[in-house]
């Protein structure tokens, strides 16, 4: 999930603060400056949250090259926070249609940054194209090596497209009985953010579903073409849930990444099938939306109080007249930090002290506040890249928790080959 306050394409926080005054002080009419100022700030501020970003990006390819030893294609690039961390990412580029996995930094200097192209799933690489830097790295379940089903769930709004990665790999079969894992992805990402956590899942015996949801560029969009950062897209989750079951699911482990956190949490609260679902799994999840949007505006320098209005407009009756949404969104709702005795099924946050976008404390407080919930803190992930950056931790986490929560043994699997 990108900065929530921060348009798509990583354009710098003082641009938007300027374009964002620049536009709130075009609506001052008899009202006094500073209200008006405040309150066209905090209506942005409430569209940008619910609005679906943009495809786009300025990350721009500097070079590329050849070792001279190795032979091995290498990719230059502006350097930046996120350019230069350890691990394995990607680069999205042509409006998102393609994309290359980059690996290991080769070296650097003040202003640029060199590393290993590992792969190019899509695409041309070229110099002087734009793109944006993600945690996600495989562009299809394939390309992790796995064997997969493409697969349509029947949603209230139609099929959304889905992917089925078997625990024994044979995709033959129409049942497959035993644990799955339904996926849910994060704000601004789509289905393949997910196939990072399908790998342990499988060692560990689960039929995976990477599930798509309302208004994410792959299932039908909603009529307001708004999120409703997890009020509405839990449906579509309990559709995925049904899905499972009709394939053999016997229980449901549910993943989720970011706000893909918040879905699954309200997902478990609401859905006829809680007492099938035996665990869940959350990377960078967003638990309380107030205090997202507050240190969201702290970092980018915007008072506090302004932040607070903006959750006050996506909560409010005459709010939709702003945000566009259809209805309101009751975010108290979707605080779990205030509602923590209402978790009970078995919880595991895996989340960086150095996250950008979903502040960690979140996390941390909801594990001291809740003894269904486990936390398994990272140092120097961005926003639910904790598995790029150290994925082997990543993984041996999820192994050793997961089969302790679960009531059934796992089936025999298949190791996919990359």
């Amino acid at each position: 999930m990108a900065s929530l306050l921060t348009p798509a394409g990583d354009a710098p926080a003082r641009s938007w603060r300027h374009g964002a005054i620049v536009g709130a002080t075009a609506s001052i009419g008899a009202a006094s400056a500073t209200f008006a100022l405040s309150s066209g700030l905090a209506a942005l501020i409430a569209r940008q949250v619910v609005v679906p970003p943009k495809v786009g990006g300025k990350l721009t390819v500097l070079k590329l090259e050849n070792d001279p030893n190795s032979g091995q294609p290498l990719i230059t690039l502006p350097a930046n926070t996120d350019t230069r961390a350890a691990g394995t990412y990607a680069l999205r580029f042509d409006e998102g249609q393609s994309m290359a996995r980059i690996g290991f930094v080769v070296r650097q200097n003040n202003s640029t940054v060199t590393r290993l192209v590992e792969r190019v799933y899509r695409g041309e690489l070229e110099e002087g194209k734009k793109g944006w830097w993600t945690g996600t790295v495989y562009a299809r379940p394939g390309d992790a090596g796995f064997a997969f089903e493409k697969v349509d769930v029947d949603t209230d709004l139609g099929p959304a497209p889905a992917w089925v990665i078997p625990a024994d790999g044979n995709t033959d079969r129409t049942l497959h009985d035993g644990v799955w894992a339904v996926m849910v992805h994060g704000r601004g990402a789509q289905r393949m953010e997910c196939i990072r956590g399908a790998r342990v899942a499988q060692e560990l015996g689960l039929h995976s579903l990477i599930v798509s949801y309302r208004n994410d560029r792959e299932a039908p969009a909603t009529e307001d073409n708004r999120y409703g950062l997890g009020f509405t897209e839990w449906e579509d989750v309990e559709a995925g849930i049904e899905y499972a079951l009709s394939r053999g699911a016997t229980d449901i482990v549910l993943f989720g990444w970011s706000m893909g956190g918040a879905i699954v949490l309200r997902t478990l609260e609401l859905t006829q099938y809680r007492n099938k679902v035996r665990a869940v799994v959350l990377d960078g999840p967003v638990v309380d939306w107030f205090e997202l949007v507050a240190h969201q505006a702290k970092i980018h320098r915007i008072p506090r109080r302004i932040g607070r209005m903006a959750t006050d407009l996506i909560s409010h009756r005459l709010g939709p007249k702003i945000t566009g949404l259809a209805a309101p969104l009751d975010l108290h709702a979707l605080d779990w930090l205030s509602r923590w005795e209402d978790i009970t099924t078995p919880t595991l946050i895996l989340h960086s002290t150095d996250d950008e976008v979903v502040p960690v404390e979140g996390s941390v407080h909801l594990a001291e506040l809740s003894p269904f919930v486990d936390f398994v803190g990272f140092a120097g992930a961005r926003h639910t890249k904790e598995w790029n950056i150290d994925r082997k931790r990543w993984e041996r986490a999820v192994r050793e928790w997961l089969p302790t929560k679960l009531k059934r043994p796992a089936v025999r699997t298949a190791r996919p080959s990359a």
